[in-house]
């Protein structure tokens, strides 16, 4: 077993992973920022070592500093999280080099998985059905249009070496093309250093229903069952939810054990995922992500399996602590992902200081977050502050828990979604399931309008917020959520989006 983990992480990531290695016996070591000097990932590890300036260019993406870091502290492994240099198969090599545990799977398995045409081939050969699609003979042009051409339109364009719908473009006819193949390059090029691009078909209003699996390094490879993620925005999750409320046995069956054969097929060892598009009940391989993911606390709560004590375990060498026949689902859980954005402007990322912070309790509630009251939220960073998951014995119970916790959040200092998170669940086409991936593009005005005199509403919380810490020393305290005045905006307000 491991004794020392660097996680080249921050955020609440990096604490979930603190977290599992204190309860495993493994001391853990946080890199940070300069922006990130007084985080509380740096303030929960047992040993912090300062990698360079606020930019994630500078730091977090900085492999030098990194491997300089887990020298200077005698770590044997490095625990990379999710993003940064999560899939950076380049970095995994240079950890293997240096005799460092890389907790994720071989550099060549990411290196081949990282890229869309290698995937599909590979997945393909091992019987997995794939989106009919085309790879140009070369990314002259001329080549692109005549792969679309092959494929038909609508089609969709798409980077080869990366995700998150960068170098994306849905093409529906010939005379958009030329103007979508330019545009397509021009941002796979600057998010990954690559413009190629193949085409596939255009599969319309599809749900994105997505596989845990589990792989160690003595042969043995299990699913823990599928995660729905179809309420996305521009192809970024937004609330996931486990098991897959339109899943059926017989599908559920067919996905799972097609994951499995795809894991197998490229010697696949760790945590990954397995992402599909679905079609009634046909469904197409999409992509494979070589880590973990955000949304894997969903699959925690109905399999009662830690996920990341599974990688430390089978980073070690170690088998897999359970066979595919021991695990089960239990109940139903969904991940409501809290940023701070204002979704009335375009989403706008927003940044300030946090003046009050209080995550929501209760039964079958659980937040991961990387913040703290008192911490500036900056540009440098992804704007998540927390993730909410909620679990109950039905999907109606853990949904009606999902939108209990966003409304007792108290967050107070900049803008956020929550309004616009608890729009969506409380949507009666969201609640029935009758969703695809472009539904929320679809009825956007209908989750975005202004929550109100936001200004005049949070004036009230303010003043009972400076009353409160003025009055604590000598009042009595209230009742659980109120202020030493008995006032409780967020009961009284809900969560304005300030």
């Amino acid at each position: 077993m491991m004794r020392r983990v660097l996680i080249a992480n921050r955020g609440e990531i990096a604490l979930r992973i603190i977290r599992a290695c204190r309860e495993m016996g493994i001391r853990t070591v946080a890199v940070y920022s300069e922006a990130d000097a007084d985080a509380p990932h740096v303030m929960a590890a047992h040993d912090a070592v300062p990698i360079g300036p606020p930019a994630a260019a500078a730091s977090y993406l900085n492999v030098p500093a990194i491997l300089d870091a887990a020298s200077r502290t005698e770590a044997d492994a490095i625990h990379p999280g999710y993003g940064f240099l999560s899939e950076h198969a380049g970095f995994a090599r240079r950890c293997e080099d240096r005799g460092l545990m890389f907790i994720g799977p071989p550099s060549p398995v990411i290196e081949r998985m990282g890229s869309k045409t290698a995937a599909r081939a590979a997945v393909a050969q091992a019987g997995v059905p794939v989106v009919p699609g085309n790879t140009p003979k070369s990314q002259e042009a001329a080549d692109v249009l005549d792969s679309l051409a092959r494929v038909g339109y609508p089609a969709l364009l798409k980077a080869s070496a990366g995700g998150g719908g960068k170098g994306m473009r849905i093409v529906r006819t010939e005379a958009e093309a030329a103007e979508a193949i330019d545009a397509a390059r021009r941002e796979a090029d600057r998010a990954f250093a690559d413009g190629t691009l193949y085409v596939e078909r255009l599969i319309e209003r599809p749900r994105h229903i997505e596989v845990q699996v589990l792989a160690d390094g003595h042969g043995s490879t299990v699913h823990l069952f599928e995660r729905d993620c179809t309420l996305q925005r521009r192809h970024q999750k937004v609330i996931e939810e486990s098991p897959g409320p339109t899943v059926t046995p017989a599908l559920r069956e067919r996905i799972t054990q097609a994951a499995v054969a795809a894991c197998r097929a490229v010697g696949y060892v760790n945590a990954g995922t397995i992402e599909f598009l679905v079609s009634g009940e046909d469904f197409y391989f999409l992509e494979m992500n070589t880590r973990l993911q955000v949304e894997h606390p969903v699959t925690e709560a109905v399999t009662g399996i830690d996920l990341v004590r599974a990688q430390l375990l089978v980073a070690s060498g170690e088998r897999l602590p359970f066979r595919q026949e021991d695990l089960t689902m239990r109940g139903a859980a969904v991940e409501c992902r809290v940023y701070a954005e204002d979704p009335s402007a375009n989403f706008l990322p927003q940044t300030g200081l946090l003046l009050r912070y209080r995550e929501p309790q209760g039964p079958g509630v659980r937040v991961d977050a990387g913040v703290r009251e008192g911490q500036e939220i900056t540009v440098h960073y992804d704007p998540m502050v927390a993730k909410v998951i909620t679990s109950g014995e039905t999907r109606d119970i853990a949904w009606a828990r999902a939108a209990l916790a966003l409304r007792g959040f108290e967050i107070l200092g900049l803008r956020h979604n929550i309004p616009f998170l608890l729009a969506l669940l409380g949507h009666p086409d969201v609640r029935a399931g009758r969703i695809h991936t472009r539904f929320i593009e679809e009825h956007l005005a209908d989750f975005t309008a202004p929550a109100g005199d936001d200004a005049a509403l949070a004036q009230v919380a303010l003043a009972a917020v400076m009353a409160d810490a003025a009055m604590s020393g000598s009042a009595s305290p209230g009742r659980a959520g109120e202020t030493a005045t008995g006032i409780d905006p967020w009961s009284t307000f809900g969560p304005v989006a300030w």
